[in-house]
């Protein structure tokens, strides 16, 4: 269900007054999944604008998941997928907790709770759609969420920005630095700012940043490290939105060719460890 008393009028339609004429307050709105890294980037945010409102989707159907994964890569593949992110992933993020505590120290981060603003069956719920019309924000800000459809794009008239972790197109999906690493090119590993479009992670590239790891780092530490490099980058696209100003893309980017990246499955992920090193 979607939060709030008739969209909470008194939330939505902020206004300002100054010498007696109504001026409305830049808007923007952060579209995200229920992770707790969207704490950090709503608090991000929140110190660097007028008005953040934050929308959060229910998780969805890790069942309905596997089943259109396996329908893409095969049951044996999106079996190894779940049983990482299932088994292996919270053992890695237990025992990265101190480093990205540390991570997020030095960036200034505030990870503390930030309630949402909205909650919402999915961002492709047409309640939603809804939600964003009312709203009328000057710039969206997508955070690991489902892939968010065509009509829902359609509806908004402002810019849609996300924080990617990987160089894109090379590295599209999930854990862009990783497979930067295991295809042995350390120099790939970065963040991207883009625009949103029907593809995954294939929008207009705003911002573009390489970042060298520690090996103190592994797959848990390093989401942190892609949002500390990215969200300066975020930032400053949102400002540029805010002002009326174009957001322009850049050429494409150094890293060659296009592909989609899946969590590694339990065994690739340990034979690469394994035999590579790659954490």
């Amino acid at each position: 269900m979607v939060r709030g008393h008739a969209y909470s009028r008194s939330l939505i339609r902020r206004q300002k007054v100054h010498e007696g004429s109504v001026t409305l307050r830049k808007r923007v709105v952060l579209l995200a999944g229920p992770d707790e890294s969207t704490n950090v980037v709503a608090n991000y945010l929140q110190g660097r604008v007028q008005d953040l409102i934050v929308i959060v989707e229910a998780s969805p159907s890790r069942v309905r998941m596997i089943r259109r994964r396996a329908q893409k890569v095969g049951w044996v593949d999106a079996a190894g997928q779940a049983l990482f992110v299932t088994l292996a992933q919270p053992i890695l993020r237990l025992a990265s907790k101190g480093r990205r505590s540390e991570i997020r120290k030095a960036a200034s981060f505030d990870p503390r709770p930030r309630p949402p603003d909205f909650s919402v069956p999915s961002v492709n719920d047409d309640r939603t759609i809804s939600l964003l019309a009312e709203l009328n924000p000057s710039a969206v800000v997508v955070h690991g969420t489902r892939v968010i459809g065509a009509r829902v794009l359609k509806s908004l008239r402002c810019p849609i920005l996300n924080v990617h972790a990987g160089i894109t197109p090379r590295y599209r999906g999930v854990h862009g630095g990783y497979w930067a690493l295991s295809e042995h090119h350390p120099e790939w590993v970065g963040t991207t700012v883009h625009l949103v479009d029907p593809g995954i992670d294939t929008g207009g590239i705003l911002a573009q940043k390489t970042f060298t790891i520690t090996e103190e780092d592994s797959i848990a530490t390093y989401p942190d490290l892609h949002l500390v490099h990215g969200l300066p980058l975020l930032a400053v696209q949102v400002e540029k939105a805010l002002a009326g100003a174009t957001l322009d893309s850049l050429p494409q980017s150094v890293a060659p060719g296009s592909f989609l990246r899946y969590h590694p499955t339990l065994w690739g992920y340990v034979r690469r460890r394994w035999s590579n090193g790659v954490r």
